[in-house]
């Protein structure tokens, strides 16, 4: 694997020359994540020095570029550019104008050729379509390199967490992999303890997976299905995974999806579930967004209404009122799983309403306290 990746930088290093030879211009070449890959600098009009700007500057310096440059250059509609792109210059962030080449295979953009030429380059010289066909070449390599490496974490990543026109680009890319009308559902793992050994990977067989950092860690996993109904694949893989990470380790299951178009939403739905069963026992400890109900409104709201703080800072009258509602505001019934005497719970029923000045007689606050108390046990999990 080693051997194979040091030839296609090689490869891709040769070609980056060669682009930058044909146009005259220094030429850099970057994935689609923005991540340099090959730079080339080349001396323009008899000058010793080659034409520099902060971006490129930045870029050979860090290896990458940083958020905000990749959004400015992306307004641009590089992310679905099949031809030539000409980018403006900005004086005042320092940024001269662009020749971009979309590195493109298949059908998807995997990277992009960019060429610091002033401006001199024009549709229709020759020279502008030889440097295209070496951008094709350029991206065939980088095609193969995913293919061969298996490095899909990452334009999985951008899938859930990218810009739109990323999310895009990265759909795409993982649409090549298992056709545009595949079942796939994605696994979220929280770890116990709220983080993940560095060297932690979950086991992929036939998935594909990325370790997220924000808003707090979690493993992604994306997972095929032989069909819409058949989770056995994504269970075993779960099952495999969990019982390599700490105690209090929690799983959940998105809906399934066909084809990979909004996988950030099902990104969403999947870490809400791992959050519900890390915050509620009898879920634990994988969780499925299908079987969430009142749960996914309640994971949905920034915390607790003002009007139950009261309430949640006696745990006893807290855990009361959310068994009286989870049981349907049935005296008898939330008697019976408090196991305390129904007397005892009509007290603590009217202490609930003396604290909070409520009427737990009305629909609607009771959905506001049965919220706000769900809401209050997923913070304790995500703080």
């Amino acid at each position: 694997m080693y051997s194979l990746e040091v030839g296609v930088r090689d490869e891709l290093q040769d070609l980056v020359d060669r682009v930058s030879g044909v146009l005259g211009a220094p030429a850099t070449l970057e994935d689609v994540d923005f991540t340099l890959l090959a730079f080339c600098a080349h001396p323009v009009d008899g000058e010793d020095a080659p034409v520099m700007d902060a971006v490129r500057t930045r870029s050979i310096l860090t290896r990458r570029s940083d958020p905000a440059t990749r959004r400015w250059f992306e307004d641009f509609g590089i992310a679905d550019a099949e031809q030539p792109l000409r980018t403006p210059e900005d004086p005042a962030a320092g940024i001269l104008t662009r020749l971009l080449l979309p590195v493109r295979h298949g059908g998807r953009t995997h990277g992009y050729l960019w060429l610091l030429d002033g401006g001199r380059t024009a549709p229709g010289d020759p020279a502008l379509d030889s440097a295209v066909e070496l951008a094709a070449e350029a991206g065939r390599l980088l095609a193969e390199r995913e293919w061969s490496a298996g490095d899909l974490g990452r334009p999985l990543t951008t899938a859930l967490t990218g810009s739109a026109a990323a999310r895009a680009q990265a759909e795409r890319t993982l649409a090549g992999v298992w056709g545009a009308d595949a079942a796939l559902v994605l696994v979220a793992f929280r770890p116990g303890g709220g983080s993940l050994a560095p060297a932690w990977r979950p086991p992929t067989a036939g998935a594909v997976a990325a370790v997220l950092a924000e808003p707090a860690p979690a493993a992604a996993v994306l997972v095929p299905l032989p069909g819409p109904g058949d989770l056995r694949p994504a269970g075993a893989l779960t099952a495999a995974a969990l019982a390599t990470l700490p105690p209090g380790s929690t799983a959940g299951f998105s809906a399934v999806g066909r084809g990979t178009a909004g996988l950030a939403g099902q990104w969403a739905q999947a870490r809400t579930a791992a959050e519900v069963a890390a915050a509620v026992p009898r879920f634990s400890p994988v969780a499925h967004w299908d079987e969430l109900g009142g749960w996914r409104l309640a994971a949905a709201l920034p915390g607790p209404d003002p009007a139950v703080t009261a309430l949640l800072a006696d745990a006893v009258l807290a855990e009361t009122a959310e068994v009286w509602l989870d049981t349907g505001a049935s005296a008898a019934r939330a008697a019976d799983a408090l196991r305390i005497h129904r007397q005892t719970l009509y007290y603590r029923l009217a202490r609930i309403e003396e604290l909070t000045g409520l009427d737990l007689a009305d629909g609607d606050v009771r959905l506001l306290v049965h919220a706000s108390v769900r809401a209050a046990r997923l913070a304790t999990v995500r703080s």
